[in-house]
């Protein structure tokens, strides 16, 4: 699997008077999950956002592979190969756990809307290839068989966090953007989740890992940059970080709730 790389240059997002993000620079590079850290409202889901697309930038650069794309669309970035997850699952409601990982391969149909009118028989055949990609990705996130035809949104709250990361899988993306994918979840689900983040970084994409799973983020990450009131301050092994006194003082010595805002 061939990554994607991911670079800031100098990122500023304002709310108003409120700086979220003040001049952030980093790189995210493919084969590695990178964590970012920092206590409650230090901007990391604003971080995400911007580079998902959610928000614009007030000022610097996002450059995916070499490119600026700080005006490129949501759904074109995506489409480029940046994939993500939310806080919340994000679970169409009406569709069965197969149909909600399908809609993750968009991207691998190979036929348009008028091929299946002119030629049903193509549309049914893209939709078995597809229901098989989804069906794999479901058995290797660990959800079994019998809830494939249940409704995603009646489904147990772990359950639908694999739902997500199956979606992750069938997207084939080079870019993985993971906004707390452990949070709500027990301690085997939390280690199949670290499992499964470590994995995709060492089939070759570039993980970007919002966590505050401290554990979870130490066990796994290759690098840890850190957030405090939207400025990096620490970045580097996470020896290096779990050793700066900065980072002890701003974050690793308190804990804090989930970060539900956009700051």
């Amino acid at each position: 699997m061939n990554g994607n790389t991911l670079e800031l240059r100098s990122l500023t997002k304002r709310f108003g008077g409120v700086t979220a993000i003040d001049s952030l620079s980093l790189t995210v590079e493919p084969g590695q999950v990178t964590a970012l850290i920092g206590p409650n409202g230090a901007g990391k889901t604003t971080a995400i956002n911007l580079i998902s697309g959610f928000l614009t930038p007030n000022e610097g650069d996002i450059l995916f592979d070499g490119a600026r794309i700080n005006d490129v669309a949501m759904h074109q970035r995506a489409t480029a190969g940046i994939a993500r997850t939310y806080q919340t699952p994000q679970i169409t409601p009406g569709l069965s756990v197969l149909e909600n990982v399908m809609l993750g391969a968009h991207k691998e149909g190979r036929f348009r809307l008028l091929d299946g009118l002119m030629r049903p028989g193509l549309l049914m055949q893209e939709q078995m290839r597809l229901r098989e990609l989804a069906e794999q990705a479901l058995d290797l996130v660990g959800v079994e068989q019998k809830f494939y035809l249940r409704q995603g949104a009646d489904m147990a709250y772990g359950i639908q966090r694999a739902i997500e990361l199956a979606r992750l899988i069938v997207q084939k993306a080079g870019f993985l953007l993971l906004d707390e994918p452990a949070a709500g979840l027990n301690h085997f689900e939390t280690a199949q989740v670290a499992s499964f983040v470590r994995a995709r970084a060492d089939e070759g994409r570039a993980v970007l890992l919002v966590e505050h799973d401290m554990d979870m983020v130490m066990q796994i990450s290759d690098r840890i940059a850190v957030l405090n009131f939207g400025r990096l301050i620490a970045h580097g092994t996470p020896e290096e970080v779990r050793a700066n006194p900065s980072v002890i003082e701003a974050y690793l010595g308190v804990e804090d709730e989930d970060e539900d805002t956009a700051t």
